[in-house]
């Protein structure tokens, strides 16, 4: 793509340039250099994107689910056929390595699989006789025009959280991916485009703030699906909700592990590693806290300190990276200012990772693998969400006092475990107050085919991502009871 293209939007199933005056460089993180711009769409373009798909809305829920989901069939097969470029775009736009582009996809076609399960995940209930001659049931039927308002960090995965399951339950759909990275989802939409979807089913609208407030604002869109911060998250489940819509919200995380003394160390620390540092820290489930009990503290301390220090850090599409950069300069910035921040409260930067310079990539947005040791457990660093490779190292003398600190979090995304006891492990999975629970695990990362659950700040709303609770999120139930009379056999 040139660097002076010009991102276009896809409404009513075709490519329209944005009206738009304004425009945002999208940035290769590893190279700084622009890549191409991206339009920040105005209220008029939602508007047209809203009203293409509320028009094919009233042929599309019509459609029966077992036709809805061969569309969905398709997009899979095109998915896994591009599977490979659709990578390289990720790791281009966003930073991350080759390898976690093409698990990122992979996740997404899972998405894509689970919902051409629709035919029977729609499946109603009945019950006869409730009453002398009285049958009552309840049947499912979609919402109307959604909307998903997509974050930087996974271009691809996190619309197909949503996309896929709302089109197979009937709805039409518009998507509005971050203004960051979203050259990954023009190419998704041309592999929509040619499965044939009716024209208005799936939209594609470019933008940044004015774009997101005139989707929540908008009459025919009905229900928002939105990752991000939890700041972020509060606003526009709140104006969503204001709005009369439904609202699903996920906000931001900070992820403790909790390593026993019994726990495997090599295992532990190879997949705390993986955890922090996977993605530069920019997921919703990247370990930011190590609580370490007991005899744990010093073996760990001294292993994972190791393993930061020998992350091979560069540009993901190079042979042997295992890291790629932060999604900007500003987040750089941020990052290595929370740093110092947590120096300033008493913590020891025992892995720095500021100020990076990696050989032909010295314009990066860098922030190398960092651990800081001895946090306090209200400190700020230890509350703050950085969403980077920033691991903070705490000490427990108990299980107790780990689960504690757990729960004394704001945020309820995920907690992990490091164990070789069932019953430490009982233990946590029903104490600790968060939405996923990993055992022996560093990404509790839910299959396709469960909720992709969050507590507290992490969530605004009560029906999570991907599985049964999309299906739920994106259908409205309606309650049918019917009587007949008695001698109704007679007219036939």
């Amino acid at each position: 793509m040139k660097t002076d293209t010009t991102l276009r939007n896809y409404i009513g199933g075709e490519w329209v340039s944005s009206s738009a005056l304004q425009h945002l460089d999208v940035v290769n993180p590893a190279t700084a250099e622009p890549m191409c711009r991206v339009p920040l769409s105005t209220a008029k373009e939602v508007d047209n994107a809203a009203r293409a798909a509320a028009a094919a809305f009233v042929q599309w829920r019509r459609t029966p689910p077992t036709e809805r989901i061969q569309y969905l069939f398709k997009l899979k097969n095109l998915l896994e056929e591009n599977l490979d470029d659709l990578a390289r775009t990720i790791t281009m736009e966003c930073g991350k390595t080759l390898a976690e582009s093409k698990g990122e996809m992979r996740r997404a076609i899972e998405n894509v699989e689970v919902a051409c399960g629709i035919p029977t995940l729609l499946q109603g209930d009945i019950s006869e006789d409730i009453a002398s001659g009285i049958d009552e049931m309840m049947i499912r039927q979609p919402v109307g025009v959604c909307a998903v308002i997509a974050p930087f960090n996974f271009p691809a995965m996190i619309s197909f959280w949503f996309m896929p399951y709302s089109i197979a339950c009937g709805n039409t759909y518009v998507v509005k991916p971050s203004e960051k990275v979203p050259m990954t989802m023009q190419k998704v939409f041309d592999l929509l485009h040619q499965i044939g979807l009716p024209k208005g089913a799936v939209n594609l609208v470019n933008g940044a703030k004015e774009t997101v407030d005139a989707i929540l604002d908008h009459p025919e869109i009905r229900a928002i699906s939105f990752v991000g911060s939890t700041p972020v998250a509060r606003y526009i489940y709140s104006r969503a909700t204001a709005n009369g819509k439904r609202a699903q919200c996920h906000g931001g995380a900070k992820n403790p592990i909790v390593v026993l003394p019994d726990a495997d160390l090599s295992t532990t620390t190879n997949i705390t590693t993986d955890s922090a540092f996977g993605c530069a820290g920019q997921r919703c489930l990247a370990a930011s806290v190590a609580i370490t009990v007991g005899e744990a503290r010093r073996i760990f301390t001294e292993a994972i300190a190791e393993a930061a220090a020998k992350r091979v850090v560069g540009y993901g599409l190079d042979t042997g990276v295992e890291m790629g950069p932060v999604i900007s300069a500003q987040s750089k910035t941020r990052i290595e200012s929370l740093i110092q921040q947590g120096a300033d409260e008493g913590a020891k930067v025992l892995v720095d990772g500021r100020n990076a310079r990696i050989p032909h990539y010295e314009r990066g947005f860098f922030v190398k693998p960092t651990i800081l040791q001895d946090v306090k457990p209200r400190s700020e660093i230890a509350r703050t969400e950085i969403f980077g490779p920033v691991l903070s190292l705490i000490h427990a003398d108990t299980i107790d006092d780990a689960i504690a600190i757990v729960n004394s979090s704001a945020h309820g995304n995920m907690a992990c475990l490091f164990t070789t006891s069932g019953a430490a492990a009982r233990k946590f999975r029903y104490e600790a107050q968060v939405g996923n629970i990993g055992i022996n695990l560093g990404v509790a990362a839910p299959m396709a085919f469960f909720p992709f659950s969050g507590w507290k700040e992490s969530f605004f709303g009560d029906l999570h991502g991907q599985g049964k609770h999309s299906v739920e999120f994106f259908t409205q139930t309606k309650v049918v009871v019917e009587r007949w009379p008695k001698d109704w056999s007679r007219k036939f």
